[in-house]
This record gives C-alpha cells, sequence and structure tokens, in this order.
C-alpha cells in the first residue's frame, strides 16, 4: 500500500538499500543549510561514486551550496560507513534533465517538457513524455499534455503519483537557449 504524502515538499521517490541509509544521514544535514534532498544515487563510475543532488526550496543551488555541503557530508559519511570500500562523493545539482520527485516540482516547472514512466501500465503503456500541466492535489494526479494515437492534438491526463517510478525534465531547445542566456529556468 502506499504511503500517503504529508505535503507538496515530501519527495515520492525514494532511495533503497544502501541509498537510502545514505539518504537518512544526509537529511538532517541538508535541513541545516536550508536545502533539498533531490536523489542519491550510487554508479559504479570511475570506481563508485556516491551522487547527492541537492537544491534549495526555490530551485536554486550554488556551487558553495555544493562545496559546504560536501564538506560538511564527507566526515559524517566516514563515521558511519554506510558503504564498503572506497567510494567518491559528488555533491551537485539537479540540472536541466532534472528529476521530478516532489508534487511541487511538477507545479514549479508546469510548461516544461517531461519524461514520466511508470510502475505499472495505464491505458497499455508505462512511459509517456509531454509538457508539464500541474500536479492536481486532491487527485494526487500529475497532470501531463501527451499526444495519444486516439485523438488529434494533445490531450491532458492524470497519472497517479503513487504509480511514477521516475519522472524527470527534458532539455529542450527552448530549456538550453534559457540556460545559455542566463534567464532564469522558470
Amino acid at each position: 500500500m502506499a504511503q500517503s504524502l504529508q505535503s507538496a515538499d515530501e519527495r515520492f521517490i525514494r532511495e533503497t538499500g544502501a541509498a537510502a541509509a545514505i539518504a537518512d544521514l544526509v537529511l538532517p544535514v541538508l535541513a541545516e543549510f536550508g536545502l533539498d534532498l533531490v536523489r542519491v544515487r550510487i554508479t559504479g563510475q570511475d570506481g563508485t561514486t556516491v551522487q547527492i543532488m541537492i537544491e534549495r526550496p526555490d530551485g536554486a543551488v550554488s556551487i558553495d551550496d555544493c562545496a559546504t555541503v560536501s564538506r560538511r557530508l564527507s566526515p559524517l559519511l566516514d563515521a558511519y560507513d554506510p558503504m564498503p570500500g572506497g567510494y567518491n562523493l559528488e555533491v551537485s545539482s539537479p540540472g536541466m534533465n532534472r528529476p521530478l520527485v516532489r508534487p511541487r516540482d511538477f507545479e514549479t516547472w508546469a510548461g516544461h517538457q517531461a519524461k514520466v514512466e511508470l510502475k505499472e501500465l495505464v491505458d497499455g503503456r508505462r512511459r509517456f513524455r509531454g509538457e508539464i500541466e500541474g500536479f492536481a492535489d486532491a487527485d494526487r494526479e500529475v497532470r501531463l499534455k501527451v499526444e495519444l494515437e486516439e485523438y488529434d492534438g494533445q490531450q491532458t491526463i492524470g497519472l497517479p503519483l503513487d504509480l511514477i517510478e521516475e519522472a524527470r525534465l527534458v532539455a529542450d531547445d527552448a530549456a538550453v537557449k534559457r540556460a545559455l542566456s542566463g534567464k532564469p529556468a522558470r
């Protein structure tokens, strides 16, 4: 049974295994700095890498934020040793193809393109790509404007939040131009 979310700020995407143990250690530290956890991911790139994506509630994050968090987390992770063996710690911003992990992300990034993958089929599909329309709190659904074969033009659909396995922004031409111009993403 899916647990109910307390607010639009609570992540609906959760880590498992060692990444979950690291997330549990990281969350109180990020709270001290007024930062949110986007994701913890462990990869085998260049040895083992522990990637921690962070941001402020308004979506911003600076290089100084990443450096400060990295300096604070390094000794904490060494002391609790949630990863056997050595690893590289990487603290970063979510970037242009950012994961969407909170209901508020779908409000913040409305009007942008996203890819959403579900845990199970809905109307014969697990993968959807389209323009984010927002989040319907009463229905606990992500609203996405998509092309459907059986309809002419785009249709707005609701995807149940508890069925989302992964969601992320798609860096389209407009997003890249905004980033290169230095204008805000929103």
